[in-house]
């Protein structure tokens, strides 16, 4: 990578993901902007400041950690906790597809303000689960605390206790009115070798390692939000100094709900017919309240 001019100038605009690998540094990236996406996933609810806020931080580190996993795969975030304002965090990215939502107490997530802590949102003893799909059909699962400050640094903690990949996160978010932007980075060592290769060990103290993490940290809120700096931008402005940086454009992102008349016909044939009788209404219908995107699906079984 030797000039943002020409071959790093990339696209500027929203809901993009883009890989980087530093071979010489044992590193990989991934860049994100979301923008008309995260407008409509979070207008299916009236969310007060802190939930769009927790939700919109939550969805792009769901495409940053989604966006390695290969080949059709799926990754699904989930917090629950019964005795906080936020009750239950999820959110899910497959090749593309994004969605997520929140149950919350209105009032009690409004008099927390527009940026509480997570202890503040989740009370005590609350865990993230991060949860790998894998299009081979394997599945694995990761459990932490929800320690830290925010989503980020919990993920961050995930990665080094579940995977042992030294990892840096970084989200933004700005709002004005009913928009909102959300822009992020995930930077990793790969100590045995870039992408692709396997990794036998984990230095935490590895000189490479330690500079990418100082480096690519620096990055600034303003950067991951600003509409007219493309994510090649803010990946030349923090490693333009590197021997070799490359980039890679991977999915466009949009909101993914999978909810249909199709999909949930499907999923209620699966129970008994003394089942499906007490989920049918006066009307004598079973009615579907898709939570992602707050439509009703009326089905006649």
């Amino acid at each position: 990578m030797s000039d943002p001019a020409s071959s790093m100038q990339g696209e500027t605009g929203f809901d993009r993901v883009l890989a980087f690998t530093l071979p010489s540094r044992d590193a990989r990236g991934r860049a994100i902007r979301l923008g008309p996406s995260l407008d409509l996933i979070l207008s299916a609810h009236d969310y007060p400041a802190a939930a769009r806020n927790l939700l919109s931080e939550a969805l792009v580190l769901c495409a940053l950690i989604g966006s390695l996993v290969k080949d059709g795969g799926q990754l699904t975030m989930q917090a629950q906790a019964p005795q906080g304002a936020v009750s239950l965090l999820v959110c899910d990215y497959r090749g593309g597809e994004l969605r997520g939502y929140l149950q919350h107490d209105k009032q009690a997530l409004e008099d927390l303000g527009a940026n509480p802590g997570l202890k503040a949102l989740f009370g005590e003893q609350s865990f993230l689960a991060i949860t790998f799909d894998l299009a081979t059909g394997g599945r694995y699962q990761g459990v932490v605390p929800l320690d830290g400050a925010t989503l980020s640094e919990a993920c961050e903690l995930y990665f080094r206790q579940s995977e042992q990949v030294p990892s840096v996160l970084r989200v933004a978010i700005s709002s004005e009115g009913e928009h909102t932007i959300a822009g992020g980075v995930l930077i990793q060592h790969l100590p045995d070798g870039e992408e692709g290769r396997e990794r036998l060990h984990v230095r935490y103290d590895d000189p490479d390692w330690e500079h990418v993490a100082v480096i690519g940290g620096s990055v600034r809120h303003a950067e991951l939000v600003d509409p007219a700096l493309s994510m090649e931008a803010i990946v030349w402005r923090l490693f333009h100094e590197e021997d070799t940086v490359r980039v890679e454009p991977l999915d466009h992102i949009t909101r993914g709900c999978r909810c249909t008349v199709e999909h949930y016909s499907d999923v209620l044939s699966r129970f008994s017919a003394d089942d499906l009788a007490e989920m049918r209404e006066a009307d004598g219908l079973i009615h579907v309240d898709c939570a992602f995107c707050s439509k009703v699906f009326t089905l006649d079984l």
